[in-house]
């Protein structure tokens, strides 16, 4: 292997110098039992991305026009991590989405079927809120915050 193939697989990241190396990987979400587009497939960070910043508009416009009334810049932000902690309890706890993952086609499913346990709908929001387990993903995409609570992240 030469400098360049060291650099292109250290920049392209660990699957692609596993399946490069000749690593059958498969695709995201199939250890899972998903399919691999479509409905009920594995989110794609995009959309999850998309949906946290519309998540995130809507409470931080909350929190400045209900509760802090623009008058504390620097509370704003801090009653918004509020609301979008109780907005995501509320919201994926009763329906398995938020606004902003509804609007992009996303829903919350447990990772063996059936409704959400609210104990990890809450476990799962906590960890979003502290957002670094929420930076680290395994091989199908899935935040640490989903592997701990057992959700997974779908298109609808």
């Amino acid at each position: 292997m030469d400098n360049r193939q060291a650099i292109g697989s250290w920049l392209s990241g660990p699957r692609a110098a596993l399946e490069d190396a000749g690593a059958d990987l498969g695709y995201r979400g199939e250890q899972l039992g998903l399919p691999e587009q479509g409905p009920g497939s594995i989110a794609r960070p995009g959309r999850r991305l998309g949906a946290l910043a519309i998540d995130w508009a809507l409470c931080l416009l909350i929190a400045y026009g209900l509760l802090t009334h623009g008058y504390k810049p620097g509370a704003t932000g801090n009653w918004a991590l509020l609301v979008f902690f109780v907005l995501g309890v509320l919201t994926v706890g009763t329906v398995g989405f938020t606004p902003g993952k509804r609007l992009l086609g996303l829903r919350i499913v447990s990772e063996g079927g059936g409704r959400l346990n609210p104990l990890r709908v809450l476990l799962r929001t906590a960890l979003l809120c502290v957002a670094i387990p929420a930076l680290i993903w395994d091989r199908d995409g899935r935040g640490l915050h989903d592997r701990l609570a057992r959700t997974i992240e779908v298109r609808a």
